[in-house]
């Protein structure tokens, strides 16, 4: 096995505490936080204003009985896959607090490589994701009260980018958000509930809800491919083990029970807002739901605000890792994090990071392709695929052929469907570009 000591970040190892694991140096904290510390972070950074769209992109392209079966069916897949990769944490004495140096460790320097960009690939279209909908949630806030008059979703984009900025700069690392997932937690009942609410009401208010599935045969398979990315997204993020580096020991056990609070507690209200949605829409689902809900003022009002501030800390979570990497290589790690030095330094990174994806984001703001493109493109090999690499490279001639063949299938099947939701996601880009042009206020 080939080391991933590749840079600063690897090469300062050193020995945790009495366990006499070798764990990476990192500017951020580790074996801090409680699994019921980090199950809440999950159920509350997966219940974020992404949901507001899942109904458009999940439900309306599949159907009820399509969507039910693939809402079930990945959740099931993407908890086996985590529970999976969450027992590699500790492998031949060594405690990886990121992926890529697993990958690294196990197959080389390539592999490392390649975990690092699909990882950050994915980080950053999230992100780009994450100021979009704060962009559309403060321009339906203004619509409310100025009608025609709002301004261009661009200026709402900036302003997501620079609140997104500020809270990243002072609460640094994933252990600094425990202060603020209390009020996460009650941002997020609050728009869960009474976008319920809402959805309730519309949806028995409608006379005649219509639950085709609409396109040629052709644009049915494509828009079925892109939910089932889509469901992947809502699942899971591809930065399992940077989450469970922050986990006290056992962190295999107690990564497992927050992930079992993650795919009961957290599943059932993502998932339910989702299929509320459709059930309330039908085909006629809107890509940001807020638009539209038939409520008072007021609820919109107070849907789009709720959502947006509880946004601002769900959206860290999956940027972090993004942080920490350029964190351990700016700043010097004998200091604190907010020693003048690196509170300079940081300044400068989160303000080059946030400064590239809101003008991204402005630039394109087709909010379902950022879903679409990076659930397919990366999520579906750090889900599935790499987890299974790995255990085929440490344990598979001690487990037997049929654990073996286990694997090979979840490889071979998540390859397959990694490539076609891919081309779909792609053929989607295209023809966005072509209907819509650049810094579309839409």
């Amino acid at each position: 096995m080939a080391s991933s000591s590749l840079d600063t970040e690897a090469a300062q190892a050193h020995k945790a505490g009495d366990g006499g694991y070798t764990t990476a140096a990192t500017a951020h904290a580790v074996d801090t936080d409680s699994w019921q510390q980090v199950g809440l972070l999950l159920v509350t950074g997966f219940n974020c204003a992404y949901v507001l769209s899942f109904s458009n992109l999940m439900m309306v392209p599949l159907g009820w009985w399509w969507g039910a079966a693939c809402l079930l069916l990945v959740a099931g897949a993407a908890w086996y896959a985590n529970w999976l990769l969450a027992g590699l944490h500790l492998v031949d004495g060594h405690r990886f607090i990121r992926y890529r140096d697993l990958m690294g460790y196990v197959f080389g320097t390539n592999m490392y490589y390649i975990t690092w960009f699909l990882q950050f690939t994915t980080l950053l279209l999230g992100s780009m994701g994450f100021i979009l909908l704060g962009g559309r949630a403060l321009k339906a806030i203004s619509a409310e009260f100025t009608g025609e008059s709002t301004p261009r979703l661009q200026w709402f984009i900036a302003a997501t980018g620079a609140v997104y900025f500020a809270f990243a700069y002072f609460v640094p690392t994933i252990s600094a958000m425990r202060n603020w997932l209390a009020t996460s937690a009650a941002l997020t009942v609050t728009f869960d509930v009474a976008l319920l609410a809402v959805l309730v009401k519309d949806g028995r208010s409608s006379k005649q809800t219509d639950y085709t599935i609409h396109g040629t045969q052709q644009e049915k398979v494509f828009n079925a491919l892109g939910a089932v990315a889509a469901i992947l997204v809502c699942n899971t993020s591809g930065l399992l083990p940077e989450i469970q580096s922050t986990l006290r020991k056992p962190s295999v056990s107690n990564m497992r029970r927050a992930l079992a609070l993650q795919y009961t507690v957290g599943a059932a209200a993502y998932y339910g807002i989702s299929v509320a949605g459709y059930w309330a829409y039908g085909a006629a689902a809107s890509e940001y739901l807020p638009n539209q809900l038939g409520g008072p003022r007021w609820a919109s009002v107070l849907i789009n605000a709720t959502a947006f501030l509880q946004s601002i800390v769900s959206q860290h979570l999956f940027t972090v890792p993004i942080h920490e990497a350029m964190d351990t290589r700016l700043q010097r790690l004998d200091e604190g994090m907010f020693s003048r030095h690196n509170m300079a330094r940081r300044l400068v990174a989160r303000a080059v990071l946030f400064g590239v994806n809101v003008f991204v984001t402005a630039l394109f703001p087709f909010m379902g392709d950022f879903v679409n493109l990076f659930g397919s493109f990366a999520l579906f090999p750090l889900t599935f695929i790499f987890p299974s690499m790995i255990v085929l490279k440490i344990k598979g001639e001690c487990d037997g052929r049929w654990h073996r063949l286990w694997h090979w299938g979840i490889i071979v099947v998540s390859s397959v469907l990694g490539v076609a939701t891919t081309a779909a996601a792609v053929r989607l880009i295209v023809h966005n570009v072509s209907v819509y042009r650049f810094f579309a206020d839409m």
